[in-house]
């Protein structure tokens, strides 16, 4: 049950002084406390004895708001302290997690989902801050108070009473270890199913466009319905056993009390003990109501903070597939970039997505990659975004250096790169566009969103580029968002630019001016264009066609024309559907 604390030892050692702090304030409260009864017992007596004087009642008032003084400032001191402590942790994990999140490769992200990740990121985290905060204050009080409050019992009011009415604590102790063994088990189910339901219910928000176009709302009503049912049982569950621990020690104080009020007031009739002494031990059983509380809460608290830091260590104890070389190498610009007998394949495919992959690209040059859907493609340009771990077959070599010897943060910086799906934040045009720049002059803005023809969409915006694009870029079309994110790579001025079927959504007059624009503005830069539409590539220094993940094709537009292989059928189905400028 205590792992937790050893897996937490870390984060206590590193705070080991204001968690040392907040403990001897919380110990020096708690035995403060156990001071107002003797007080209580001594006036009952002194009354009894009629020796009870207006002096001797005076100094214990004083005594008494001295002490309620004293322990409000230790209290406020423990409270702020080691709450404060649990919510640093919270906050240094889940900067810990994101961090993680922005190491890993896709790889990791087909593994867990959003929704799950999410789940983690938030409810796991705040049973675990529960267990660095309250889980320390229950584990106080439940051994260091109960133990002083059971001694000063023993000592000083009368050991055999203590004894007889501390007979239940045992059986209290056994129940709360099975019912602790339980909840750690069903938690864990409940937290697994959450993060299903949080992964529907992202799933469910993001598609909500296609969910009404084919009419499925309700159906998609049903299916969240269906597992939030399915999630609330399991927390009922959970519930259910947190429900039997008040009763459980409620039941066994109410046998303390009995038990210690029927003994005790046969000791004050046989003279062992006075009426003040009976009534200092039954205030002292009610203090010892919470101490019983608490065990039960330490239990649950552990449990909880045990299965959630579980499911957090897993997710943070997944090593990124690719991550920078012991001793790396440098090359301040990408003069040639060499595919050397290159094969890749997926992680979670059987066969190879590329083979044998043969090309050389030169600084300056523009390369065009086409062929169907589905040919390798995506995976291709991939191999120098450097998501996977490298090719067990064949080399990438940059400058005659494979690229993995070469610093991530290096080969990533040449990059400008513009993908299949455009992810867009919810912040103003211009802020999506400088994301990969930071800052820049509006001369330097607008110079971009000529080369992206961009221009006059801003302009007919209500705010111009400081309009708010929406989630996922809700407010623009799907032509604008592709070339706000084309904006986005060209004001990096990267050495590679990287175009992944980036002008699909812009019609073919929009396309040649943003081609013709990209030929101006990136002399002496890489460019390299994935695409469907052939008149993106047209223009380029070097076409390859890959068909299953191999180059069937490859030369200009005219060599390709003469070659009448699927470059030329596909050319001439689209200039005949209307497809090509």
């Amino acid at each position: 049950m205590f792992s937790v604390f050893r897996k937490l030892s870390w984060y206590f050692k590193e705070q080991w002084l204001r968690y040392t702090l907040a403990i001897i304030a919380l110990t020096s409260a708690s035995i403060l406390f156990i001071i107002p009864p003797m007080l209580i017992g001594n006036v009952i007596d002194s009354i009894a004895q009629n020796q009870l004087t207006e002096q001797r009642l005076m100094e214990v008032v004083l005594l008494f708001a001295g002490l309620i003084i004293i322990i409000y400032i230790l209290s406020f001191y423990w409270g702020h302290t080691l709450f404060g402590r649990a919510i640093l942790l919270e906050r240094t994990i889940r900067s810990r997690m994101m961090n993680h999140f922005m190491k890993m490769t896709p790889s990791f992200y087909s593994r867990y989902r959003t929704g799950d990740l999410m789940a983690r990121s938030t409810n796991d985290l705040k049973a675990l801050a529960t267990t660095a905060g309250f889980g320390i204050l229950t584990l106080i009080d439940s051994t260091v108070f109960m133990a002083f409050i059971i001694g000063v019992m023993l000592i000083v009011i009368d050991w055999k009473l203590t004894l007889v009415a501390l007979i239940p604590l045992p059986i209290m102790a056994l129940i709360m270890q099975k019912y602790g063994a339980k909840i750690h088990e069903r938690f864990m189910k409940a937290q697994a199913l959450f993060s299903e339901l949080n992964n529907n219910t992202l799933e469910s928000i993001q598609g909500v466009r296609v969910i009404r176009a084919f009419v499925q709302e309700r159906q998609d009503e049903q299916r969240f319905n269906d597992k939030a049912e399915e999630v609330f049982q399991k927390n009922i569950a959970v519930a259910r056993l947190d429900a039997l621990f008040e009763p459980t020690i409620k039941i066994l104080v109410g046998l303390s009390y009995t038990i210690g009020l029927g003994f005790g007031s046969y000791l004050v009739i046989q003279g062992d003990i006075t009426i003040g002494q009976l009534v200092t031990f039954n205030v002292y059983l009610g203090m010892l109501i919470w101490p019983m509380f608490a065990v039960g809460e330490l239990i649950n608290v552990m449990q909880r903070g045990n299965a959630s830091l579980d499911r957090i260590e897993e997710v943070l104890s997944q090593e990124p597939d690719v991550a920078d070389p012991q001793q790396p190498k440098s090359v301040k610009v990408p003069n040639k970039i060499q595919f050397n007998q290159l094969s890749f394949q997926y992680p979670e495919t059987e066969k190879k997505d590329l083979a044998n992959i043969n090309l050389e690209i030169n600084r300056g040059e523009t390369i065009g990659i086409a062929g169907i859907t589905g040919s390798g493609k995506t995976t291709l340009v991939r191999q120098l975004l450097r998501e996977y771990p490298p090719a067990k077959e064949g080399k990438l070599l940059i400058d005659n250096i494979p690229l993995e010897e070469l610093r991530l943060s290096d080969t990533r910086d040449w990059i400008g790169y513009v993908p299949q799906d455009h992810i867009l934040f919810s912040k103003t045009v211009k802020e999506n566009i400088l994301f990969g720049r930071g800052s820049a002059s509006d001369e330097e803005v607008y110079q971009i969103l000529e080369t992206a023809s961009l221009k006059e969409d801003i302009e007919n915006l209500p705010d111009g580029l400081d309009t708010l694009v929406g989630e996922s870029g809700v407010t623009l079309s799907g032509g604008q968002k592709q070339r706000v994110s084309l904006a986005r790579a060209l004001i990096k001025n990267p050495e590679i630019l990287i175009l992944d079927d980036s002008l699909s959504a812009v019609d073919g007059k929009t396309e040649a001016n943003i081609i013709n624009h990209l030929k101006r503005a990136r002399v002496n830069k890489t460019t390299i264009i994935v695409a469907h539409r052939l008149s993106a590539v047209k223009h380029a220094d070097q076409i390859i066609v890959l068909e299953d993940g191999e180059i069937s094709e490859r030369g200009t537009h005219e060599q390709l024309m003469l070659n009448k292989g699927w470059y030329y059928h596909q050319f001439m189905v689209q200039q005949m559907e209307g497809g090509l400028e």
